[in-house]
C-alpha cells in the first residue's frame, strides 16, 4: 500500500487523483498503523542513501512537510471527512480550521452540521458566534480561577497570621509557666489565672466583636440579595459550641454557672482587672 501511494504521488504529483480529504484519510491510516516503516532499506529516489522508514521521510517523499500532513490529519479528526470536504470546497483555509479546532466538542459539532449544507456565510457567522461565546466562557472561567486563587491566598495569609499569634501565645505561656514556678503558691494562682483570663477575654472579644460584625455583614447581604446564610452561620456557631464542650469534657469541668464578682475579687487586688471590667473598658 505504501509503495502504491508513493507511486501515485510521484506520477500524479501530490495525489491529484484523490480529493484532499481522501488523501488525508489514507495518510492518517499510514501514520496510525506506522506503515511508513516498510520503506526502511529501500533506495531514496532523491539520493544515494537508503531510507530508514520514518514518518518524516514518507512525508518528504510526497513533497510535503510533516507539519503540513499532521495539520491535515488534525483537521480530519476534528471535523470528519464529509464536513472537511465541504469546508474545502467553500474555500475555508487552514487559519480558520486551526481556530475552529480549539472550540469545545459541542461547538465543533454545530459547525460540522452547518458545513454539510455548503453555506459558507452561515458557517462563518456561526463560527464567529461560537468563538465569541467560547471566549466569554473562558474569560469567566479564568476569573473564577483567579477569584479562587485570591481566596486561597487570603486564607493562607489568615492562617499564617493565626499561626504566628498561636506561636506568640505559646511563648508567652511558657514564660508565664517558668515565672509561676518560682512564685509562692497564692501568687502563682493569681498569675496563672490572670494569664488564662487574658486568653479567654481575647477569644470572647473575637466572638462578640469580629464574628458578630461578620454575621451582621452577612445579614445585610441577605436582605439585599435574598441569600439565606443562616444554615452556614449555624454551622459555625455549632462548631464553636462543640469545641467548648470538648474543652469542658477534656478538663472535667462542672456545668455550674459562673460565680459572682466576689469569686474573681482577687483579680482586682493589686491592680488586677476583672473580665467584666475589661469588657466594659
Amino acid at each position: 500500500m505504501v509503495n502504491q501511494l508513493l507511486g501515485q504521488a510521484q506520477m500524479a504529483g501530490a495525489f491529484e487523483y484523490f480529493s484532499r480529504t481522501v488523501r488525508t484519510s489514507k495518510l492518517a491510516h499510514v501514520k496510525e498503523n506506522k506503515l511508513y516503516r516498510a520503506l526502511a532499506g529501500q533506495k531514496n529516489p532523491h539520493g544515494a542513501e537508503k531510507l530508514t522508514g520514518t514518518w518524516e521521510e514518507f512525508c518528504n517523499l510526497l513533497g510535503r512537510s510533516v507539519d503540513q500532513v499532521d495539520r491535515d490529519i488534525a483537521n480530519l479528526r476534528a471535523f470528519g471527512e464529509e464536513a472537511l470536504e465541504s469546508m474545502s470546497r467553500m474555500g475555508i483555509g487552514y487559519r480558520e480550521l486551526r481556530q475552529w479546532r480549539r472550540l469545545p466538542n459541542d461547538a465543533r459539532s454545530a459547525l460540522i452540521e452547518a458545513a454539510k449544507d455548503g453555506d459558507k456565510e452561515a458557517v462563518e457567522y456561526l463560527a464567529e458566534e461560537l468563538i465569541a461565546t467560547h471566549a466569554k466562557e473562558k474569560a469567566d472561567l479564568e476569573k473564577k480561577v483567579d477569584d479562587l486563587q485570591a481566596d486561597y491566598d487570603a486564607q493562607g495569609d489568615l492562617l499564617a497570621k493565626k499561626r504566628a499569634e498561636l506561636d506568640e501565645t505559646t511563648q508567652q505561656l511558657a514564660k508565664a509557666r517558668r515565672r509561676i514556678e518560682t512564685m509562692a503558691a497564692d501568687e502563682a494562682v493569681k498569675e496563672l489565672r490572670q494569664e488564662v483570663i487574658g486568653i479567654a477575654f481575647e477569644a470572647e472579644a473575637d466572638i462578640s466583636g469580629k464574628l458578630r460584625e461578620a454575621f451582621s455583614v452577612m445579614a445585610a447581604h441577605a436582605e439585599q440579595t435574598g441569600t439565606d446564610h443562616r444554615s452556614f452561620q449555624a454551622g459555625l456557631v455549632r462548631q464553636l459550641e462543640m469545641l467548648l464542650l470538648q474543652i469542658r469534657e477534656e478538663f472535667q469541668l462542672t456545668e455550674g454557672e459562673l460565680g459572682g464578682a466576689e469569686e474573681f475579687g482577687w483579680l482586682t487586688q493589686a491592680g488586677g482587672t476583672s473580665l467584666t471590667e475589661s469588657a466594659e473598658g
